[in-house]
């Protein structure tokens, strides 16, 4: 895994609205001050038609209204975004905002405008007319730019008419957490940080047995969301003083300041360098994100499915769409690894004890609110049958179908004191009857995958 710290960095400036368009603006200044060099020099042949030939008047009130349309269709976009931002915040909930504040096209829509406005300013104060005391000078290749930007502008504005009622789509925001979902799964299961548990245990050191006792804690100097632990870092510290260290805590926990972090064995060897230096390895920050934090895009789909369930809402069909991305990314989760919570170095020694996720904590995360709020819609109740049928069919594993199996009995009694019809208890009945077929159709098939 690359450096945790730098993958921080990089989620902070992507999820910053600014970046992108202040990157653009410095752009556009490099290349105004390039052009107008150019112009001087005289080095291009600007003999073609399709160059700027007209007066310093002319190109005057070309940039002059290209800049003043750049800077007014810019705070409309602007206000726009902020329009969508709020029924994204409604609709969906505001914990959603930050995936809208990485949406990559309305940051280069925005950086487009603003740089084509900055553009133009620096092109437009070297123009100088025959009664303004200077030698008249049109940096005609610098004003043919100017257009060329504008009509650039114009296309990347139609382009933000579309992006901006394309992605307040429930069926939009659904898949882009969806994908976030899919592409933690892929990051993080599994992740070798050291060495996991060895196949041949002889000579491997175990914890030892005054762990607990000798043992002390590292305490956060922070409070926050954990929102990734840069373990490598804490895999050197452990080898360089030849140190245990089992953690406590993992990544998407809020964290008081005080509250402990570690612990370390053995604990005659903390001190105020060490303690800072471990602090160092967990990062928090104000809000959780899926950077390490596996749990995080399925709460979003969870959240989603909740408020289209509401009474408010009504929307049943939003919340089967999050129940089909969260089965699609349980099927893919049923596939990985799950790395072992030791870890240990090159010489088979115990180096620390991580906090690990397990499959019956997330597919309680997923299914748990779902079932309690829509135990009384035949159409949620069935569907999320039907998911737990489809994720069965991808694993073997009897821990897993033993938590699929809990789930799909919960269900089935959810539904009995929450649907009134007889034929809706029918029918939430053969689906359940589907998943304890497709259990044990894996239990009987131990070669399957």
């Amino acid at each position: 895994m690359k450096n945790v710290k730098i993958s921080k960095l990089w989620d902070q400036l992507h999820s910053s609205y600014w970046f992108i368009p202040a990157v653009m603006a410095v752009v556009a200044t490099a290349l105004a001050f390039t052009m107008l060099n150019l112009d001087r020099t005289g080095k291009i042949d600007i003999d073609y038609w399709w160059i700027y030939t007209g007066g310093a008047d002319g190109a005057r009130s070309l940039l002059g209204s290209v800049a003043g349309s750049m800077i007014s269709v810019a705070a409309t976009a602007f206000s726009i975004t902020i329009v969508a931002l709020q029924l994204a915040a409604s609709n969906f909930g505001p914990r959603l905002l930050r995936n809208f504040m990485q949406d990559t096209g309305n940051q280069i829509v925005l950086g487009t405008f603003i740089g084509t406005f900055i553009y133009c300013l620096f092109v437009l104060r070297t123009i100088h007319g025959e009664g303004d005391g200077y030698e008249q000078y049109v940096p005609q290749l610098s004003v043919t730019v100017g257009t060329l930007l504008a009509i650039i502008s114009i296309s990347v504005l139609i382009y933000f008419i579309h992006h901006a009622s394309t992605i307040i789509q429930a069926s939009h925001v659904i898949q882009n957490v969806s994908e976030d979902l899919h592409s933690a799964i892929d990051r993080l299961f599994p992740e070798r940080i050291g060495r996991g548990e060895p196949e041949d245990r002889q000579g491997i050191e175990e914890i030892p047995m005054s762990f607990e006792k000798e043992s002390l804690p590292i305490r956060a100097n922070g409070t926050g969301y954990l929102q990734a632990i840069d373990n490598r870092e804490l895999m050197e510290i452990a080898c360089k003083h030849n140190l245990l260290i089992r953690l406590q805590v993992r990544p998407g926990k809020f964290i008081i300041q005080g509250g402990n972090l570690a612990l370390v064995f053995p604990g005659k060897k903390v001190n105020k360098k060490l303690t800072k230096h471990i602090n160092d390895a967990f990062i928090l920050g104000k809000e959780r994100t899926e950077q390490q934090d596996i749990e995080f895009p399925i709460d979003q789909l969870v959240e989603i499915a909740l408020r289209a369930i509401s009474p408010g809402i009504n929307d049943p069909f939003t919340a089967i769409r999050c129940i089909d991305r969260i089965s699609a990314g349980l099927c893919h989760l049923v596939q990985k690894d799950f790395p072992s919570p030791y870890r240990y170095d090159k010489n088979n020694k115990l180096r620390f004890i991580a906090e690990g996720v397990d499959f019956r904590g997330l597919v309680d995360r997923a299914f748990n609110q779902i079932r309690q709020y829509g135990k009384s819609d035949a159409g949620v109740t069935i569907r999320l049958l039907e998911a737990i049928a489809t994720i069965a069919t991808y694993t073997n594993n009897s821990k897993y179908q033993a938590s699929l199996r809990h789930h799909a009995d919960m269900i089935l009694q959810d539904s009995r004191e929450g649907l009134s019809q007889e034929q809706d208890r029918k029918d939430v009945e053969e689906s359940y009857y589907q998943v304890i077929k497709n259990l044990n159709n894996d239990n009987n098939n131990k070669d399957w995958n």
